[in-house]
């Protein structure tokens, strides 16, 4: 696949927090939510993505507040929010910590009543009658663009344009991907790359859409770890997913992984309710395995059996004790030291190590030159759970990242583990 836009460096060693304005803080606005970057540099997160942050349309609006994905002006800020001003603000402190910055981009759909309708309604796809329809049927809240309409095209490349401009944003995580044309991204990327090398996420798993994205979602994944933990998949179903991940797509292609976000948080449950004891061991396996890490918003509490509403206000239960910051401090920055859990790098080598309990243990090997990183996951609810490495891929001496703890593989080859718990060594 010919991809002609180079990935930014940064990107192969990001980790990514999803920022639900809304729900963070009280106050629900960006100038409070500010107050927490610095936690959030501290443990060890590299990307802030915040979801949408135009305003919402009123028309059909879903509960009190509505979606963020429901725009009705694409070059304006919610003021629920706050001012563009705030966000300014608050983009300018992120980057003052070294952080980048990526906003959710809604290119399919608008509102109901988005300024649009008014000044151009032949933006719009309309039904039998000649009136506005939805993308789907059950998207009642939202109307669908046509993209056949060229002007539209240049209109919605004006308005990204105006927040790269006004808000020296990094990069777009890009809504339902697959469902606008590839050839208006490719023209999208090629003009606001010329302003400045942004990072393109897209939501979708087609793997043509990284001729423009240098990201994509890894939704067959998430739904095969609920399916492990529902006992309707073992460990085999696992690695069909990940080796159809390395085989299907291009080599330098970022994948996303993630337990949780907005969507499943909100409609499907929490990574608890979903994978059950698994989520932890899971969260080690989206940081380590190869892809980008992503985290929403209150996953270091966690959120154990919390839904945040959707369409409402529905405070983060916030209570001083993130019991899991270490833990992702910990991935995190292992992900910026070692270069073997590099993202999207042809030079990175994985192997699938292979150990006396292949039916429970779902272990690898990351390598970049001499710089190695092994991961062991018990997923199983079996304590004293006793293996061996086979082979002799692994060996030399090796620091738990945790316990700081080192271990000579060439002597020691044998470990034992608790249910569903996790080893993560580098050489």
């Amino acid at each position: 696949m010919n991809k002609p836009f180079p990935t930014a460096e940064w990107a192969h060693t990001t980790s990514i927090y999803e920022v639900n304005v809304r729900q963070y803080t009280p106050e629900g606005t960006f100038n409070a939510f500010a107050k927490h970057l610095p936690r959030l540099k501290d443990m060890g997160v590299q990307t802030i993505w915040f979801m949408p942050i135009t305003p919402i349309s009123v028309r059909n609006r879903k509960g009190t507040l509505g979606s963020y994905y429901a725009c009705s002006d694409y070059m304006s800020i919610n003021p629920e929010f706050g001012t563009l001003k705030d966000f300014k603000s608050t983009v300018r402190k992120a980057h003052k910590l070294g952080l980048k910055v990526m906003i959710d981009w809604v290119a399919n759909h608008t509102g109901w009543d988005h300024v649009w309708t008014v000044s151009n309604p032949e933006f719009f796809s309309k039904d039998e009658n000649g009136n506005f329809r939805p993308p789907f049927p059950d998207w009642e809240d939202v109307i669908h663009l046509d993209y056949s309409n060229t002007e539209l095209r240049k209109a919605m490349i004006n308005a990204m344009k105006f927040w790269v401009k006004e808000c020296d944003l990094d990069g777009f995580r890009c809504d339902m991907a697959h469902l606008v044309p590839i050839d208006f991204w490719k023209e999208a990327r090629t003009e606001l790359d010329a302003m400045k090398h942004l990072f393109w996420l897209a939501e979708t798993e087609e793997v043509n859409y990284h001729e423009v994205f240098d990201a994509s979602y890894s939704w067959e994944l998430l739904h095969s770890m609920e399916k492990y933990w529902k006992g309707e998949t073992g460990m085999n179903g696992l690695d069909e997913v990940l080796y159809k991940y390395s085989d299907k797509f291009p080599p330098d292609a970022l994948r996303v992984f993630f337990t949780s976000n907005h969507d499943e948080n909100s409609h499907s449950g929490s990574e608890y309710e979903r994978m059950g004891h698994a989520a932890v061991p899971f969260a080690v396996l989206c940081a380590a395995w190869s892809g980008i890490p992503l985290i929403y918003s209150g996953q270091e509490l966690p959120m154990v059996d919390k839904r945040l509403h959707f369409f409402d206000k529905d405070l983060i239960p916030w209570s001083g004790k993130n019991s899991l910051h270490e833990f992702y401090k910990t991935l995190f920055t292992l992900r910026v030291n070692n270069p073997a859990l590099r993202s999207g790098d042809p030079d990175v080598r994985i192997y699938r190590l292979e150990t006396t309990n292949n039916a429970n243990v779902l272990a690898w090997l990351r390598k970049w030159g001499e710089r190695e990183v092994v991961v062991l996951l018990n997923l199983s609810s079996h304590d004293n759970l006793e293996f061996d490495i086979i082979g002799s891929v692994v060996s030399g001496v090796y620091i738990n990242v945790f316990s700081g703890i080192s271990k000579d593989f060439s002597a020691y080859r044998t470990f034992v583990m608790n249910r569903w718990d996790f080893l993560v060594f580098e050489k």
